[in-house]
């Protein structure tokens, strides 16, 4: 079998955005890159969820992931591996659209597509203003997707949970993760497209479009973001979920330094651990979906600009 090469893209530098390429291009393939990667990889997310949940029901006790996989899957049913998806789809587009968007914008202000010098500010400063703009659009999605993931949720659809949500915590429950969202999602996403950046000009130092070099970058740098973020995510995942709990601490929980505390009194400092494995082997593969699709779109689009 031949050595794999680069596919050059026209006579555009790759890395950079052609001239004309428009922003209505820019958030198609990010709205693109957003649903596939949530949708493919939504059960392990699923499994994160429930195992990040402090102090669950009975019913929702796992040991592990192929514990909690086996035990959901007969349980509750196949399908309940896929309960929430709905907000997901629903929000996932329009905010990952907004997310490369102001990727792509910033980056390129920031001369990150300028020559073939490696910028690691530009694109840590391009994901960070990225993951800003879009977790502002998706942060009540998110908080509808867990509390229809948990056990014994008695939610089964997005108004339902809305409508039931709003009426018992007003509009500030869609919203009481934001700040500990951006405390996680910002240094993920900085170290996510710096590590990115990083490890496409080595594996891929002339810049052409690369599948391959698209896929393995996109794991290996989620895999790095997501474990040095969990402990956050395990916050986050407390905060989003305090309307569901039976412990009157964990529901009244209004911030990150409160629910810290919670768990450090409850778990000790492994409590910040929880839902690591699943949340890393959900975090890789769909770091390398989210990029190579992300990554395909925009070589389409640059593909057909003179067509």
């Amino acid at each position: 079998m031949g050595d794999h090469v680069p596919v050059a893209v026209e006579e555009y530098d790759y890395e950079g955005l052609p001239p004309n390429f428009t922003l209505v291009e820019n958030m198609a393939a990010g709205a693109f890159a957003g649903i596939a990667e949530h949708t493919l990889m939504y059960p392990f997310d699923l499994l994160k969820t429930r195992l990040q949940i402090i102090n669950p029901s009975p019913g929702g006790l796992y040991t592990g992931v192929s514990n909690a996989l086996s035990t959901i899957s007969k349980a509750e049913g196949v399908g309940s591996l896929w309960r929430g998806i709905s907000s997901v789809v629903l929000g996932a587009g329009p905010a990952h659209a907004v997310y490369f968007a102001t990727y792509e914008a910033v980056k390129h202000a920031m001369g990150g597509n300028n020559g073939n010098e490696h910028h690691p500010l530009a694109a840590a400063t391009s994901g960070a203003c990225a993951t800003i703009a879009s977790d502002a659009l998706m942060n009540p999605f998110d908080v509808i997707k867990q509390r229809m993931q948990v056990h014994g949720s008695v939610y089964r659809s997005i108004a339902q949970c809305t409508k039931t949500v709003y009426k018992n915590e007003g509009l500030a429950a869609f919203y009481v993760s934001y700040p500990t969202t951006l405390c996680m999602t910002v240094p993920f996403t900085a170290l996510q497209f710096t590590a990115y950046e990083s490890l496409s000009k080595v594996i891929n130092p002339g810049k052409g479009y690369d599948p391959v070099t698209h896929c393995v970058s996109g794991a290996l740098a989620g895999a790095f973001a997501a474990g040095v973020t969990t402990p956050l995510d395990v916050i986050k995942t407390l905060l989003q979920t305090r309307g569901t709990a039976r412990d009157a601490e964990i529901r009244s929980a209004k911030g990150l330094v409160r629910a810290a505390s919670i768990i450090k009194r409850q778990h000790g400092y492994a409590g910040f651990f929880r839902g690591l494995r699943p949340r890393i082997i959900t975090t890789m593969p769909s770091t390398a979906i989210c990029w190579s699709s992300y990554e395909m779109a925009k070589a389409y689009f640059i593909r057909h600009q003179d067509d």
